[in-house]
Parts: structure tokens; sequence; C-alpha cells
């Protein structure tokens, strides 16, 4: 019999250690480990693993037509990359009563094709979620609802049913009974997710689960278990705000980095078809430090609200803060305006924050931010129909970005006039025959862009 074995595991990162430490030298955290125990399986042969693998000519392997489930939620079906693809093993992860089970529950009412759908729930009884289910109004007849949260019933159930779609709500409530670890920590995640994968790919079942995050806004458990599943979906935004981003950080059936934007309404989950439209809505007239700007999201062009506030600091050291944007990025726009410019801001508290909830993070977005900070700190206010794209560099330069034509073409859509762009792509806007009514206004420096912006 091979003996057993005592591990200690960080339930942080997933860090294994033959004996207890008080900080974990992975992630750098305190009182993390747990004793765990784990047992080695019995020794197998190798010709009978061998002989249930076949090799298969990647010339000689047919993809079905119809290898995806619409959702038959349009931001969904985008953010998935066209729909659930058959065997796929989807990851949702979000903040607690964000909305993950209530989206869930409205993809298996709203699903085309009319899939065989079962609904395992370890943290709601069935008459919970029925409760939820009927005020959502879903009522698919091939949807199979069950509470448990034993991972080998869950398997043997599969086999027995064979579903077309498999819900898991949540992976952390799931335990493996031939594991002695608790339910949630980081050997039965991890050994459960596993067990979820190879039930997806030998039955051809797609499975979606859902994670509880940590108060960083990771997914709770090892990083492996993002590496182990096909795609990973987070829900974002705020629960007081009646909108929610959902957001692909990894898809391995469609592109990365796009998002899906929901309102939170009586009737469930409602999708937002004009994002822009709502994300600067209720913007002021006039004002300084508000300046509006073009980002890509994935492939879908987003209007965003930029605000900032620059005042003089009542302490020494002046204060920094921003929501939405990289904390370092700020500091680095600011030295660009103290240094290229002459504005010194160093006497200056400064506080920047998208409008929305939203998170951005790619550098087109630069210019807007300095434009809106110098705009603050001159008080002086920007055009309210300009639309500001381009990226900084740290000789002040204003820098190309891509795919420039569609975010010109969405700030004409939503009926802006002027868009100040860097000097390198307004070649590429010229020979656009859409690009009608809007002013195009090209800059190569930073104190060019703010002398047109702010004049």
């Amino acid at each position: 019999m091979p003996k057993k074995k005592t591990f200690f595991i960080c339930q942080n990162c997933g860090y294994e250690s033959r004996g207890w430490l008080g900080k974990c030298p992975g992630c750098s955290q305190w009182n993390t480990f747990t004793e765990e125990i784990q047992q080695p399986a019995g020794k197998k042969s190798r010709d009978a693993v061998l002989s249930d693998v076949k090799l298969v000519n990647i010339n000689d392997v047919q993809i079905e037509k119809e290898d995806r489930y619409k959702t038959g939620i349009k931001e969904m079906d985008r953010v998935l990359g066209g729909g659930i693809v058959k065997g796929s093993l989807i990851l949702v992860g979000g903040d607690p009563g964000i909305g993950k089970s209530t989206l869930i529950l409205q993809i298996c009412d709203k699903i085309k094709e009319n899939p065989k759908i079962i609904y395992i729930s370890g943290e709601e009884s069935i008459k919970q979620i029925k409760i939820r289910a009927d005020r959502l109004g879903v009522s698919n007849s091939n949807l199979l609802m069950v509470s448990e949260t034993n991972f080998n019933i869950v398997q043997s159930l599969c086999e027995r049913e064979k579903p077309n779609l498999l819900i898991v709500d949540s992976i952390q409530t799931m335990f493996n009974e031939e594991l002695s670890a608790a339910p949630g920590s980081i050997s039965q995640v991890r050994d459960i997710t596993a067990g979820l994968m190879r039930i997806a790919k030998s039955m051809n079942i797609a499975i979606i689960i859902v994670g509880h995050v940590t108060k960083e806004g990771s997914i709770a458990g090892p990083r492996v278990l993002e590496h182990m599943v096909d795609t990973v979906l987070y829900f974002e935004g705020e629960r007081h705000l009646s909108y929610r981003i959902l957001r692909a950080v990894k898809n391995r059936f469609g592109s990365t980095n796009e998002i899906g934007i929901f309102e939170m309404k009586d009737v469930g989950l409602v999708e937002v078809d004009n994002p822009s439209k709502i994300m600067i809505s209720g913007r002021p007239e006039n004002v300084p430090g508000s300046v509006v700007v073009s980002s890509l999201e994935g492939t879908r062009p987003m209007l965003i609200e930029i605000q900032a506030l620059v005042c003089p600091t009542s302490f020494g050291m002046p204060r920094r803060m921003a929501t939405g944007v990289d904390y370092n990025r700020i500091t680095l726009l600011m030295a660009v305006l103290e240094k290229r410019v002459g504005m010194q801001l160093h006497n200056f508290d400064a506080y920047v924050n998208v409008a929305g909830g939203l998170k951005i993070d790619e550098p087109a977005c630069d210019l807007g931010i300095v434009t809106a900070i110098a705009s603050s700190f001159r008080n002086v206010p920007v055009d309210i129909n300009t639309v500001l794209i381009g990226e900084v560099g740290l000789t002040g330069e204003v820098r190309a970005v891509n795919q420039v034509d569609k975010r010109v073409m969405e700030a004409m859509r939503i009926g802006f006039k002027r868009c100040i762009v860097p000097l390198g792509n307004v070649e590429v806007i010229k020979n656009m025959k859409e690009v009608n009514n809007i002013d195009i206004v090209g800059v190569g420096n930073v104190q060019e862009a703010l002398g047109i912006a702010l004049q």
C-alpha cells in the first residue's frame, strides 16, 4: 500500500511545503498554510493505458458547423466569441451578489437549440433557485436542477444523464470524498476542476463553473485554475451601481479582453445596446477636468468620460489617486506635464476617475488623461463636442494608436464634432470615405494638443 504523505499548502497561491511556514515564499502572505493529506494513486499497467490511446491525423479531423450553442444573449455571445463551444470549460468569476447566478439562469432559459441542461447548486436549495427563476421568468423544460456538493455523485450523474450543458455553482462548494482536504481548499478546487475538464473533453459536454473571488478581485484558488479552463470571464462593477461589465480575460475560442455590458433590473440583467451613450450620459457641460476619450475594448469602440480634479495640497507631500486607471500611469503622465509642458504640479493633489465604473488600461487614453489634468489645473473647460485619442510618450510626443478608424466612427455616430488624434493617424482617417461632419485635428506633441483642446 502506498504511504500517505502530509503536505502544507498555501490557500492563497497553492505553494506546497513539507513543513508549516508562517510566511509563504510564493505570495508573501502570512498564516495561509493548512495541512492536507495526499494519498498517491495505485500503480496502473502501462499497456492498459496505451491501449486506449489513438492518434489522429490533423487532416482527418472533422469539425461540425454547429459547434456552438447560441446563448440568446448578444452581449454574452460577443464575449464568448460567438457562443458556448461544445465540450468547453468556462469559468465565471465575480464579487458576491454581482449577478453571476442570475446571468447563468437567463442563459439556461434563452439558449438556442434546446440542449439538455443540468444545473448543480452547492449553495442554494432547489426551492431557492425556483424563486429566482420565477422572478426572471425562466421556464425551460430542458433545465434539470439538483442541489449537490459531492463531486463523485456529479460525475456519475453526467455519465447517466449525458447532458449537453452542465452548470456548477460554485466550484468552491464541491468536494471529492477521496481527498481529506476541506471543500474550497486548494487541493479540492484543483482536483475537481481537473475532473470537470476530463468530463467536458471525453463526453463533449459544455461546462460552466462559477468561482468566488478574493478581496483582490482574482479567482479564489491557485492561478493554475485559470490555466486549466478554456475561458475565463470576470464580472466587474459596483454592487450599488446598476451597470455590470462581463470581461473575457482568457478565451481559447475567441478574442480576449472582449467585454459585454449589462444593466441590472428587476427582470434580471438586460443588455446595453449603446454603451458609449450610457458611459457619457449625465456629463456636465463646460466644467474643467471633464474629457471624453475613445477606448477600444476588444473589438468594440467605446466613448468614456475621464474626470480629473487638481487642487492645492494641504500636506507636505501631494496626494495622487486613480479610480479606473493605473495609478503608476497617472504619475508618469503628470511627470510629462511638469517636464515637457512646464506645469508645476508638485504642490497639487490630483484625483483621476473614469466615470461609470469602467476600468481602462490601454495607452490610447493617455492624451485624454493629460488633457483632463491640465484642464482642471488651468481651470479651462474642454469643448463638449471634442474627443481625444492618442498615446503619450515620455518625451511629450503623441504616438499613433491602432484601429483609429473604429474609434473615430464611434465618435461620429454619437454626434461629436471634433476629434484630436495623433499626426500618424491622420492619413488613415482622411482615406476613410465614411468620415463626414467631424473635424479631424492632428497633433504631434502634448503641448500642441493642449493648445488646441484648451483654447
